[in-house]
C-alpha cells in the first residue's frame, strides 16, 4: 500500500504500457487477496501448533532433551502456549489478527470507519510480534552431522542400554560386544562393510535457528515507513482553505491553496483535520487541479458519516454562509487542514486515449470533474479526440454540483466549433415531477436530461458503431451494480471491431 510509490510509477516514463499500468490499479486486490490468504494459513498454523503443544507434552524424549519444547512429560499445554515467547506472542497475534479481520469487513467499514482504521493500523504490532515470535527457539538443527551422521552405530549407547550386536560386528568392536546376536537371523553382508557401516564417535548436538522473519519483512516495512516519513514530511504545512461551499444534497466544496502542489486530472488527496480527528484522515478525489495559471485546487465530498458531519460543522461558520464563497478577512476562523498526496488513479488514463466514456454515479461523478475542468483550459497536449460522459443521479437537484462547469464548457466547445468533442448524457433514475435544472442558463443541459437508467447495452453498441476497430477506455465511478454491468460489456465481443478497456476507481 505504498501509495507515493504506486504514483511515481504511475506517472513515470518507466511504465510505457497502459496494460502495465492498469495492473497498478489492482494493488487494493492484491492487497485484501495477501490480507486473506494470511488468515488461511494462520488458521492452519495454528491448528497444528495446538496438536504440537500436546504432542510436546505427552511424547517428551528423554534422549534427545534439547529436543523437546516442554520441560517434563505430561506438562500441562497451556505452559507452552501462554509462558513462552512463541506461544503468548502467537496468541497476542492471532487476537490483532482477528481484529483486524474483523474490522475490515464491509458492514464495519461503512457503519464505523473509526473501527477499521485504528484497528488496521495494528499492522505493526503484528509485525513486532512476529519477530519476536520466532525467539524462542523451538526450531533446532544437528551442529555435528560429521561425528554423528543420521542413522550411524553408536556403540557406546548399545553398551550402556546393554542392547546386543550382530555376530558380523563382534571382530570389528570386540570390546562392546556383550552377548551372542541370535545365529538364526541374518544379517545383509552390504551393511557390515566398512563403506556403508558408519561410526558415531559423539552425541548428537542441537541448536536453534537463527531467526530469519526479518529478513523477510525488513525490506517491504522499512519501505512503507520510508514513505509515511516522506508523506509526512511532505504534507505537515496545512493549506490555506480560500473558500468552503455548501451544494444541494449534503454535497461540500472545500478549494484550497498550497505551495508548490502540482497534481493531475484524476488523482485523489487525503484530508486530515485535527480538530475533528487526531489519527483518521480520509481520501478525497480532486474536483479542481492547479494550472499554470492559477494554483487553486479543489475537492467535493458527501456528507454521509460521522467524520464529514464533524469536517462540516467546523468548516461552515454560520448558517446564512454556508452557500457564499467567505471573504478572505475570514479565512484565519477555518480549522487547520493538512493534504497529503496527490495520489494515482485509473482515470489519469482517461485522457490517454483517444476516445474515452466516463459513467459517473451520484457524487462519483468527482474525478471526472477535474478532467472536463482541465478540458476547460486547454486540450491540445491530451491524446483524447471524443469524451462520452454519462452522469446518473436519483435526484435532480445533485445535477448542480458541476452544471456551470458542464454550461462553460459546451459553450466552449460550440464556440470553436467541436460540439462532438464531448457527448453529454444525464440521467435522472428517480423523478418526484421535476424534470429539469432550473435556471436559465443550464438550458444546454436540460436538453440532455434523460428520465430513468441509462440502456447500456444500447450504448455500448451505438459507441463501438461510430468507432469502428478503435479502442475505447470505459472509466466507472459509482454503484457496484453499475460497475458489475460496465465491466461485463466491456468484456464482451461486438460485430464492430471495437475493443473495451475497463476501468474502475478504488482508492488504495
Amino acid at each position: 500500500m505504498c501509495r507515493v510509490l504506486l504514483a511515481f510509477l504511475r506517472g513515470s516514463q518507466k511504465v510505457a504500457s497502459k496494460k502495465t499500468r492498469r495492473l497498478l490499479d489492482k494493488s487494493k486486490t492484491f492487497h485484501v487477496t495477501c490480507g486473506v490468504t494470511i488468515c488461511v494459513f494462520s488458521v492452519l498454523h495454528v491448528a497444528a501448533h495446538l496438536v504440537n503443544a500436546l504432542n510436546f507434552s505427552e511424547n517428551f524424549n528423554e534422549d534427545f532433551l534439547a529436543l523437546n519444547a516442554a520441560n517434563y512429560r505430561g506438562e500441562d499445554p497451556r505452559n507452552l502456549l501462554f509462558a513462552t515467547v512463541p506461544g503468548l506472542t502467537g496468541v497476542i497475534m492471532v487476537l490483532v489478527l482477528f481484529l483486524m479481520c474483523t474490522a475490515s469487513t464491509y458492514a464495519i467499514r461503512v457503519s464505523n470507519y473509526d473501527i477499521f482504521w485504528y484497528t488496521h493500523n495494528l499492522f505493526f504490532v503484528f509485525y513486532m510480534l512476529l519477530m519476536l515470535h520466532v525467539s524462542g527457539g523451538v526450531l533446532k538443527y544437528q551442529t555435528n552431522l560429521e561425528e554423528h551422521p543420521p542413522g550411524c552405530f553408536n556403540p557406546n549407547k548399545t553398551l550402556r542400554e546393554n542392547m546386543t550386536v550382530p555376530k558380523a560386528f563382534e571382530e570389528t568392536f570386540p570390546d562392546y560386544t556383550t552377548e551372542p546376536f541370535p545365529e538364526d537371523l541374518s544379517v545383509p553382508e552390504p551393511f557390515v562393510q566398512n563403506n556403508f557401516m558408519r561410526i558415531c564417535s559423539e552425541e548428537p548436538k542441537f541448536q536453534s535457528h537463527f531467526p530469519e522473519t526479518w529478513f523477510w519483512i525488513s525490506g517491504p516495512l522499512c519501505l512503507y515507513c520510508v514513505e509515511r516519513l516522506y508523506r509526512y514530511i511532505r504534507s505537515n504545512k496545512p493549506v490555506t482553505i480560500t473558500s468552503v461551499i455548501s451544494h444541494p444534497s449534503n454535497v461540500l466544496e472545500v478549494r484550497m491553496v498550497k505551495d508548490d502542489f502540482k497534481a493531475r486530472p484524476g488523482q485523489y488527496v487525503i484530508l486530515h483535520c485535527p480538530r475533528v480527528s487526531a489519527l483518521e484522515s480520509h481520501p478525497f478525489t480532486l474536483t479542481m487541479c492547479p494550472t499554470d495559471t492559477k494554483a487553486t485546487f479543489g475537492v467535493h465530498l458527501k456528507v454521509v458519516g460521522d467524520w464529514t458531519e464533524r469536517f462540516r460543522d467546523v468548516l461552515l461558520l454560520h448558517s446564512n454562509q454556508d452557500t457564499e464563497i467567505l471573504p478572505i478577512f475570514q479565512q484565519r476562523r477555518y480549522p487547520k487542514l493538512y493534504v497529503d498526496g496527490p495520489f494515482g488513479s485509473p482515470f489519469e488514463e482517461s485522457l490517454n486515449y483517444e476516445i474515452s466514456l466516463c459513467v459517473a454515479g451520484g457524487i462519483g461523478v468527482t474525478p471526472f470533474a477535474s478532467i472536463l475542468n482541465t478540458l476547460l483550459d486547454g486540450w491540445k497536449c491530451y491524446k483524447l479526440r471524443r469524451l462520452y460522459f454519462i452522469w446518473v443521479c436519483r435526484d435532480i437537484e445533485s445535477f448542480r454540483w458541476f452544471a456551470d462547469l458542464l454550461c462553460m464548457l459546451h459553450n466552449k466547445l460550440w464556440q470553436e466549433n467541436r460540439p462532438d468533442y464531448v457527448n453529454i448524457q444525464l440521467y435522472l433514475s428517480q423523478t418526484d415531477g421535476v424534470q429539469k435544472i432550473i435556471g436559465e442558463k443550464y438550458q444546454a443541459l436540460n436538453s440532455r436530461l434523460l428520465i430513468g437508467r441509462p440502456p447500456w447495452k444500447l450504448l455500448f453498441d451505438e459507441i463501438a458503431k461510430c468507432n469502428r476497430r478503435k479502442t475505447i477506455g470505459v472509466f466507472c465511478c459509482g454503484p457496484n451494480k453499475i460497475s458489475k454491468i460496465l465491466h461485463k460489456l466491456s468484456n464482451s465481443s461486438n460485430p464492430y471491431g471495437t475493443r473495451f478497456e475497463y476501468n474502475k476507481e478504488s482508492f488504495s
